[in-house]
């Protein structure tokens, strides 16, 4: 369900970019991502600083995007936000010496400091191409290819990042107790 909520705006900013226009798809965007905020509120739950992030960005250039009838401030908000979560990962990191990643998946996953500051910095690193990428694509191809570059492109992209950090990470996760069993009682040689 909080997956659903999380991409809901996007599913529906495309939906709308199709059968309207861009600057309706951007409307709606702006009133779907305060729909989610309404939810937590309503909830009686915390509203993540994601979301207010999200929001923020979203009125200030969608609404300059809707007001002056130019795309471009759309297409900067894709960058802006991939740059923050870079500039927030490695500031947090080197400055205030709190690593977000492992704040986020700490509970669940036991790493060395070292892994951790690796990954954190992958992630960070990971945003700023984004970031860049974006750039490049928003302003040297057609609208529509945008379009589906932000709404597919960069989402398949986070997705098979997300897999390879899993991945790269396998060797340090536990292994199932009847794996360790197995591997600790080996047979005696009888010869």
């Amino acid at each position: 369900m909080k997956a659903l909520l999380e991409y809901l705006p996007l599913v529906i900013f495309y939906v709308v970019w199709k059968f309207a226009d861009l600057y309706w798809a951007t409307g709606s965007l702006i009133v779907t991502s305060a729909l989610q905020i309404l939810y937590y509120v309503i909830q009686k739950k915390p509203v993540p600083t994601r979301n207010w992030v999200f929001f923020g960005l979203i009125a200030v250039f969608g609404g300059l995007t809707i007001f002056m009838h130019d795309d471009a401030f759309l297409k900067w908000k894709v960058t802006i936000i991939n740059e923050f979560f870079a500039i927030a990962l490695l500031v947090s990191h080197y400055i205030f010496k709190k690593n977000i990643i492992k704040q986020f998946l700490g509970e669940s996953l036991t790493l060395p400091d070292n892994i951790w500051t690796r990954l954190n910095f992958a992630w960070a690193m990971f945003f700023a191409t984004c970031g860049l990428l974006n750039l490049y694509i928003a302003f040297n191809f057609e609208l529509d290819v945008w379009v589906n570059f932000k709404v597919f492109g960069l989402t398949g992209l986070t997705f098979i990042f997300a897999i390879g950090s899993v991945f790269s990470l396998y060797k340090y996760m536990p292994q199932d107790e009847e794996e360790n069993k197995n591997e600790t009682i080996k047979p005696a040689n009888n010869k």
